[in-house]
């Protein structure tokens, strides 16, 4: 028994509703082979059980940096930030981490980010266009930040105890290189988080797109 428990990932967070989109940016994995796999073994492991909606490999996702939603959001302003994170950016070098492994957490199942702080240059650089272009109140509060990637959404409440034995032999981890984020517009209306890509912030030069 693992005494974890998972809640219902899809209530209607604040300001969130059917048919809203929001600007943010997150660090995506298309080009990233080894996390896509790690994945969807982890994902396969947990095949059968209820309670999960697993997220489709194109959608995973490392949360990083909201903006806000693009109702409220001028698009100059958008055009503005999206300038200045490049410039931020560009003084920020590759990142290399490990993702995983897949464990259960309060709202899913989740890979964790190691070693832990070394993604904040990456979003401390995005905080700091967002204040460049707005004001440094007007950056969105975020401060409780944990890198992970979500590998499946819990859609109801209850104990986790059977995720954690299905995943209790699959210690798989993913080294990569974060070498860009994207800014997107996020929606969530089908108990899924998909997106177009709005721009792509590399960070030094050679970093565009992830690196293997």
């Amino acid at each position: 028994m693992t005494g974890v428990t998972v809640a219902d990932h899809w209530w209607w967070r604040p300001g969130w509703r059917p048919g809203r989109r929001m600007y943010t940016f997150h660090v995506t994995f298309g080009n990233q082979p080894a996390v896509l796999g790690l994945a969807e073994r982890a994902q396969g492991h947990l095949a059968g059980l209820p309670g999960l909606d697993m997220v489709p490999l194109r959608w995973l996702h490392l949360t990083t940096q909201g903006i806000g939603f693009t109702d409220e959001v001028k698009g100059t302003d958008v055009e503005a930030i999206v300038s200045t994170a490049r410039n931020r950016l560009a003084a920020v070098t590759p990142v290399r981490v490990t993702i995983g492994p897949a464990r259960p957490v309060s709202e899913g199942i989740a890979c964790a980010v190691t070693p832990g702080g070394t993604l904040d240059p990456i979003r401390n650089g995005l905080r700091d266009a967002i204040a460049d272009v707005w004001s440094p109140d007007r950056v969105p509060d975020e401060a409780a930040w944990e890198p992970h990637v979500s590998l499946a959404y819990s859609n109801r409440s209850g104990p986790a105890d059977d995720y954690a034995a299905a995943l209790a032999g699959h210690a798989e981890v993913a080294p990569i290189t974060v070498g860009a984020v994207e800014l997107i517009v996020l929606g969530r209306d089908r108990h899924v988080y998909e997106w177009d890509v709005h721009s792509t912030v590399p960070l030094s030069p050679g970093g565009a797109g992830g690196l293997p």
